[in-house]
């Protein structure tokens, strides 16, 4: 054998595309199950959404307010599905740098009460500074018509608490250490850029028409 590499290493070569292309085989029939295991959480009634809540194609994307690809990535990924008219996009806030990332999520889900989020979602995404405070929060609030007092009181509810504590879990269930994570179809998509996403839209539509047809019964067109 190591004569026979000696003479062609593309042997080896080979052989590591071989175990390499199992390997991502493996991997993602397990992404599979996990997320099939996950799809009541995955697509929560309450959970902020925008686009299309018919669209036949769903996006879950799992984001912190203060992250700075987030919010990078936020104009473009509202821009694609604005354009595209049967996406779904479904918001998993997920504070995990640190306690202003969990104010900030906190008000986002408390805005959400009051048919807001997506208004002060895109204040806070655009906002200079990624510091987010009890003031800066109170004033884009305010600026945006929003109760301030019933938004401070269901910053601190329990429901918003157990909504965030169970994206965490959620989050933890799929492996998702980082922002932005995207759920496309039947994969999990890590600090993607546009290209992928679109990419990544277009197999999850292949693949479920693939799905559709595998389900369709030919008719019978009956004894003449």
């Amino acid at each position: 054998m190591r004569d026979a590499m000696r003479k062609d290493p593309s042997i080896l070569r080979d052989a590591i595309v071989v175990v390499q292309a199992d390997n991502d085989r493996i991997e993602a029939q397990a992404q599979h199950e996990t997320l099939a295991n996950h799809q009541d959480v995955l697509f929560e009634a309450n959970d902020p959404s925008a686009g299309n809540p018919r669209g036949a194609t769903t996006i879950v994307e799992f984001y912190d307010p203060r992250c700075p690809y987030c919010r990078e990535l936020a104009p473009l990924l509202s821009s694609f599905v604005a354009k595209d008219r049967n996406i779904r996009l479904i918001y998993k806030d997920l504070p995990i740098l640190g306690a202003a990332s969990e104010l900030g999520s906190r008000a986002l889900l408390a805005a959400a009460r009051q048919g807001r989020y997506d208004a002060l979602r895109n204040a806070l995404m655009r906002s200079r500074s990624d510091d987010v405070t009890e003031g800066s929060i109170r004033e884009a609030a305010n600026k945006l018509g929003l109760d301030w007092q019933r938004l401070h009181r269901d910053m601190e509810s329990p429901a918003v608490a157990k909504q965030l504590s169970a994206n965490k879990q959620l989050a933890q269930d799929l492996g998702i250490e980082g922002t932005p994570t995207l759920v496309i179809g039947q994969k999990i998509v890590e600090g993607a850029d546009m290209p992928t996403i679109a990419a990544a839209v277009a197999n999850a539509r292949h693949d479920h028409s693939l799905d559709q047809s595998k389900t369709v019964v030919p008719m019978s067109t009956g004894a003449h």
